[in-house]
């Protein structure tokens, strides 16, 4: 049973029509960075209860509790969200849930993150949190967004960037537009035809790479069965460590 606990918004944007920013302030227990929480709005004149999961943003030693949400049309969750001001309380789950962390990933030499949309929000969690890090000689980020729109968290990407250095390699790609400066195309074909590896000029294989997948499902599984033809890697499990730890966004 899920022990839930009042969380005050102290910030709300709406960064696009379907991008929401949301920071809150509450007594939760203490996450890994990687994990997700739930949020529940309740409605007492009507009896209505509704909640969903959401990666942190914010790494567990910040003050702040932060979270990246794309908001659904006609979505019940996201209806109720666009009616929250500042300042007003919901609930959010005293514990954190998810697998998804460093602490279940044994070490190499590289550490791929691959995320879509607001599933960027576990790897900025865990970048910012910088705790197991140091397993990984290097870390490739690659990102993918619809449109450069999208990027309205561009600036958390680019200060995790600064502290980082060389040891982080940051690729953003937009799959509908054009833009200087930015990779072209969905990352299965940049994967397939080898542009990310050619481009930094570093070489994915299974002796020196770790995988984490992340977001929209189709783009998970698709980059999965990738990975296991052409790599010949395997599913990353606690009694059979393999090279790909995958987590579904929706």
């Amino acid at each position: 049973m899920t022990l839930w606990v009042k969380a005050q918004i102290t910030q709300i944007q709406l960064w696009k029509k379907n991008l929401l920013y949301i920071s809150l302030k509450a007594s939760i227990d203490k996450f890994i960075a990687g994990q997700f929480s739930k949020i529940r709005i309740e409605n007492p004149y009507t009896n209505t209860k509704i909640q969903r999961a959401y990666s942190f943003v914010n790494p567990p030693t910040s003050n702040k509790i932060e979270f990246f949400i794309t908001l659904i049309k006609k979505g019940q969750m996201s209806q109720k969200l666009l009616q929250l001001k500042k300042k007003q309380n919901i609930l959010i789950s005293k514990k954190s849930y998810g697998f998804f962390t460093l602490k279940e990933i044994l070490p190499s030499k590289i550490l791929w993150m691959f995320s879509t949309g607001t599933a960027i929000g576990p790897y900025l969690s865990i970048l910012q949190e910088k705790k197991d890090t140091k397993k990984f000689e290097k870390i490739i980020l690659v990102h993918s967004v619809r449109y450069f729109s999208d990027l309205k968290y561009l600036h958390f990407i680019q200060n995790i960037k600064k502290i980082y250095q060389k040891k982080l390699i940051v690729i953003i790609t937009i799959s509908r537009e054009r833009k200087k400066n930015f990779y072209y195309g969905r990352i299965q074909k940049l994967l397939l035809n080898n542009t990310l590896e050619k481009n930094i000029s570093i070489n994915m294989n299974k002796e020196n790479s770790n995988i984490m997948l992340c977001g929209n499902p189709n783009m998970v599984e698709d980059l999965f069965k990738i990975l296991v033809k052409k790599k010949n890697m395997t599913k990353n499990l606690r009694k059979k460590p393999g090279n790909i730890t995958r987590e579904n966004y929706w």
